[in-house]
């Protein structure tokens, strides 16, 4: 067992960290649990901002599909996040919304999450702006490819 308290404080102790392995130093204990702790907070943000893990599953297959399906989920929520849903002002507009939020300096999952659904539901809510294809015309150049490459192979 290692026990971690901070430098300035002398009563209890702030972490325990308990192990079975024996021949490892408390330097690369610590340092292994550190590594861990990023990927920790991953499967524990997935979890309650994605619901990952809460579906009730009865199949061997389902059970299998659900959690990566959900951690493919969060990795797609990042990258739409970090291409396309990022603007240099989320971080102060979240610290204007909630002032107790001194120190942070980049923004969460659950931001991202807010975010994209914002974004969804402007999608869904908002007529197609002047210029953008109507779901008819994406159809009929669709059909069109699709008959001029059946044309070509033939």
């Amino acid at each position: 067992m290692i026990l971690l308290r901070d430098d300035t404080t002398d009563t209890g102790c702030g972490l325990a960290l308990v192990t079975t392995d024996l021949t490892s130093s408390p330097a690369d204990l610590i340092t292994r649990y550190e590594m861990r702790w990023s990927i920790e907070v991953t499967f524990a943000e997935a979890r309650h901002l994605l619901g990952t893990g809460q579906a009730h599953n009865r199949t061997r297959a389902a059970v299998e599909r659900t959690v990566p399906f959900g951690l493919c989920c969060y990795t797609i929520t990042v990258a739409w996040y970090a291409l396309h849903g990022h603007q240099p002002g989320d971080v102060a507009e979240h610290r204007r919304r909630a002032p107790w939020y001194t120190t942070k300096t980049a923004p969460s999952l659950s931001d991202m999450v807010a975010k994209l659904r914002r974004v969804i539901i402007a999608a869904r809510c908002i007529p197609p702006a002047q210029g953008q294809p109507t779901e008819q015309e994406i159809r009929t150049v669709q059909q069109t490819w699709a008959a001029v490459s059946t044309n070509a192979a033939a």
